[in-house]
């Protein structure tokens, strides 16, 4: 790891209290999440006190209604918390990502009385959100999920798996996608499920190449009974608010991304800076100059994309096509940045002393959760010729 100082990056932010808020996040980072970082990944360990710490701070809720013990920031400024988080710690970032796209339903559609009732504890009280979308067989084609929701009195019950689930197995409260009607998008509706419902299980964490301190891992749900209270939405509109949450959570994945690059940028400067060869800085060699340039060039690349897309957002304007290109650009960029930080050390890139190895094996999965990145170019396709023809 590199000696140097962390250098941190200009940002526009929009008022004095953001300013400040960058302030604590690049604080806690350096106390708190940097010096373990390593050696809890490689153990696989889950840092669930961060996250309480997080939510103590205020920093969990961010992008949501002060009302509901959120944090009244725009999108543009919640985003760059992430990549500040994610510079220090992917499974950090990521992590508090997943939580705000669990929280995007309620927020956004659950009624007056279940946003009073769940958001205080989710958004600041302590507790870690998960997103259930994804299934064994259905991952991209996200419509076609076999997970059932039955009705029964004023209860639904919940049959079926869930598949990649971000915090499976250790999370508090689920939203859940299931089927309640007929085959396609429009059967689908939307759930709040507590962690600890009867009949929930999690199967054994998915052993990953990265991110292993964060678990993944199969949800079944064996008639799993949750009062009708809990369903978010209306019958039908699930698949709505998922779109909804995932345009949104792209945002998240490119700011989380951008994070993962700047911080191997950071390392390989170090690096190049103080590693001497032929008498010289090897910074001084034209071949590896230009490769820091164009890394650096990715990197505020992919932050003026996804920038755009959340002033988009905070505008109140459509960003969906915006939020593609950047989930698209920014994990692209990153996975570039990452594989051009271990050549720039070489050797040293490749072992474990040094974090650029494990930022690269990280940088992969940017690339396929939350819509892989052909996916995006068919969510831009769409939106610059229409759709496909049938």
């Amino acid at each position: 790891m590199s000696d140097r100082a962390p250098q941190w990056v200009e940002r526009r932010l929009p008022t004095e209290e953001s300013v400040q808020l960058i302030d604590l996040v690049r604080d806690i980072a350096q106390r708190e999440i940097v010096p373990g970082a390593a050696e809890e990944e490689e153990a696989g360990r889950f840092p669930r006190e961060i996250f309480t710490l997080l939510s103590e701070s205020g920093l969990l809720g961010l992008p949501y209604d002060s009302e509901h013990g959120g944090g009244d920031q725009p999108y543009e400024v919640y985003l760059q918390v992430l990549e500040e988080l994610s510079a220090a710690r992917l499974t950090v970032g990521l992590g508090v990502s997943v939580h705000s796209l669990a929280c995007h339903g309620l927020a956004g559609y659950g009624t007056k009385e279940q946003r009073a009732e769940h958001l205080p504890s989710m958004l600041s009280g302590g507790l870690l959100g998960a997103y259930c979308l994804s299934e064994p067989a259905s991952g991209s084609d996200a419509a076609s999920l076999r997970t059932k929701a039955v009705r029964d009195g004023d209860d639904w019950v919940i049959t079926g798996t869930k598949a990649w689930i971000t915090h499976g197995g250790i999370a508090d409260f689920y939203t859940v996608l299931a089927r309640t009607g007929a085959e396609g998008a429009r059967g689908i509706t939307a759930f709040l499920v507590p962690g600890d419902a009867a009949g929930l299980s999690a199967a054994v964490p998915e052993k990953k190449m990265g991110m292993k301190g964060s678990p993944t891992a199969q949800l079944h749900f064996d008639g799993v009974r949750i009062p009708d209270a809990r369903r978010i939405g209306e019958e039908g509109q699930g698949f709505a608010i998922a779109l909804s949450a995932l345009d949104s959570g792209r945002l998240g994945i490119a700011a989380c991304a951008i994070g993962v690059a700047q911080g191997a940028l950071n390392e390989a400067l170090g690096y190049a800076t103080g590693r001497k060869q032929f008498g010289r800085p090897i910074a001084d060699f034209q071949g590896l100059r230009f490769m820091l340039a164009d890394m650096a060039t990715r990197i505020e690349a992919g932050r003026a994309l996804y920038l755009e897309a959340a002033r988009l957002r905070d505008a109140g304007r459509p960003f969906s096509r915006q939020a593609a290109m950047a989930k698209l650009f920014c994990t692209d960029a990153a996975m570039q940045v990452t594989t051009d930080a271990v050549q720039v050390l070489g050797g040293y890139g490749y072992t474990q002393d040094f974090p650029v190895e494990r930022l690269m094996r990280e940088a992969k999965v940017l690339q396929i959760v939350e819509g892989t990145n052909q996916i995006q170019r068919m969510v831009i396709a769409r939106h610059l010729a229409g759709p496909e023809s049938r």
